[in-house]
């Protein structure tokens, strides 16, 4: 399964980094060329970069790609190590849940409103799947390195006793 889901996100970012750029480079040639701008390349690129931010973070959680200051943690004992990952695992999967939370919020009122997206006039609903779809990856990601970073933490502690 954790598998299945890493090729997904993996995919999703290289389907839309690739969509991304092809529009972006296509307008620009347009403008160049033909004098004539495309409106939807902005709408478009503006909601898949909000796909390829949420996606992008669960990889970055997946791969402890994250930036962090580390001191204290590399410093200290056994005890305060697993406390510090548990609570920074609390406080990040708290705010992934709150994410989903607004997000399906965000998704109902735009579905219940019709509203539509201003150069397309497609339903903003389906770009705005991505914060609680990708908040979602985020939240799996963030309990399962939590998870690993306190087994191996604890794995190592026994080792060197």
């Amino acid at each position: 399964m954790e598998r299945v889901i890493s090729r997904l996100e993996e995919w999703i970012v290289v389907i839309v980094l690739s969509i991304m750029s092809t529009i972006a480079f296509v307008n620009i040639l347009s403008r160049g060329f033909a004098n004539h701008s495309f409106s939807f390349a902005e709408e478009i690129t503006v909601n898949l970069f909000v796909a390829l931010t949420f996606v992008g973070t669960a990889i970055g959680v997946r791969q402890y790609a994250h930036l962090g200051f580390t001191l204290v943690y590399d410093t200290a004992n056994l005890f305060v190590k697993n406390i510090i990952t548990i609570l920074v695992g609390v406080l990040m999967s708290l705010l992934f849940v709150i994410l989903i939370y607004f997000g399906i919020q965000m998704l109902l009122f735009q579905v219940e409103m019709g509203q539509k997206t201003p150069a397309l006039g497609w339903p903003q609903w389906m770009f705005s799947m991505a914060m609680p779809i990708g908040a979602a990856l985020c939240l799996f990601r963030t309990v399962q390195a939590t998870i690993k970073e306190f087994r191996e933490q604890n794995r190592k502690g026994e080792q060197s006793v």
